[in-house]
């Protein structure tokens, strides 16, 4: 998967004017948000990286622009339900969401129905932050290398499961492509959030996942969980023992998750380019790129139309290697 550095977003919109845009975003803050609170919805449960994220985030606009940002979680539906409350509200800038690879590239492109259009019905505000996602089993599972795991797998065709944050996940993505790549079946568990599949994998009920970092980070510090492999291009500052997918044998594997601010389409271009300016004055505090680091992100940013340039991107993307893997799920 193709990444995109904080550096280089940041410097074409530093380029671009970013700061007197944002001046002037902070001189016209009389017309919006005027006081209102601003609504972000998560379409996941608390707890898991999506939610994580989007509350760092929403605590950051309040203290740099003074707004009231609230954060409510509607998951279901790998996500889309979420995705589809804000796809139908005003468009007016007072809900938001934060949207994700799985509900606005994979989902379409693997679901037969979709109740929303993830290339019309919204209009791409930020890009926050990217994440790979983790492998990870029981801390006194039999597996201590993926090669272990995989071996298994081919060995007891089936037997295996792998929980799943939802259908849909860079997670799921990530164990479908392990399984093609490398010859075995996967029988998926899905959850309604990385919260309670992770219970169930600690509690012996499957057998292991692709969680993010977020998600699994205090249960790997609490040796409940071991992680196998990571699936970015490079291993993990915050893990650095652990080794990725690549370098495991399975040449150009890579699959993060990235996380972009969206409203509903409509919304009014001055208001999205003013929210725009807020997230990105966040993403350039040292805290902000210190607390990525922390959690195993990285800081992404750029300009609204570079938004909409990079979710494109993906989109076509990610239907090229669900048809080429032959992934499908029923809606």
């Amino acid at each position: 998967m193709t990444s995109i550095s904080r550096r280089g977003f940041l410097g074409v919109a530093l380029g671009a004017g970013v700061s007197p845009l944002f001046s002037r975003a902070v001189a016209s803050s009389s017309a919006f948000p005027n006081g209102r609170p601003i609504r972000l919805i998560v379409p996941y449960t608390p707890g898991g990286g999506t939610d994580t994220v989007s509350r760092a985030i929403a605590a950051k606009m309040g203290d740099a622009a003074g707004w009231s940002v609230i954060v409510e979680n509607r998951p279901g539906a790998a996500g889309n339900i979420g995705m589809n409350t804000v796809a139908k509200a005003t468009p007016d800038g007072f809900m938001i969401g934060m949207g994700q690879t799985s509900n606005l590239a994979i989902n379409p492109a693997m679901m037969p129905t979709m109740p929303f259009d993830a290339k019309t019905d919204f209009a791409p505000i930020a890009l926050v932050a990217s994440v790979p996602v983790v492998l990870v089993v029981k801390s006194d599972a039999r597996w201590h290398t993926l090669d272990d795991l995989i071996k298994e797998a081919k060995a007891k065709p089936g037997s295996l499961k792998q929980a799943l944050a939802g259908m849909g996940t860079v997670g799921h993505m990530a164990g479908e492509l392990l399984s093609n790549q490398a010859g075995f079946e996967v029988l998926n568990v899905p959850y309604r959030g990385a919260a309670p599949a992770l219970n169930d994998l600690m509690g012996g009920n499957t057998d292991y996942m692709f969680a993010t970092p977020q998600a699994a980070q205090e249960m790997l510090r609490g040796n409940l969980l071991r992680a196998l492999a990571v699936t970015s291009p490079e291993r993990l500052s915050i893990l650095p023992e652990v080794p990725t997918v690549a370098e495991s044998g399975y040449d150009g594997f890579s699959a993060v998750d990235w996380k972009v601010l969206i409203a509903p389409a409509g919304t009014p271009e001055e208001v999205v380019v003013q929210i725009n300016d807020v997230v990105e004055k966040v993403l350039r505090l040292p805290s902000t790129a210190a607390m990525f680091t922390a959690e195993g992100s990285t800081a992404m940013g750029g300009s609204v139309e570079q938004a909409r340039e990079y979710i494109a991107a993906e989109q076509q993307k990610w239907a090229r290697l669900i048809k080429e893997a032959g992934i499908t799920i029923e809606s």
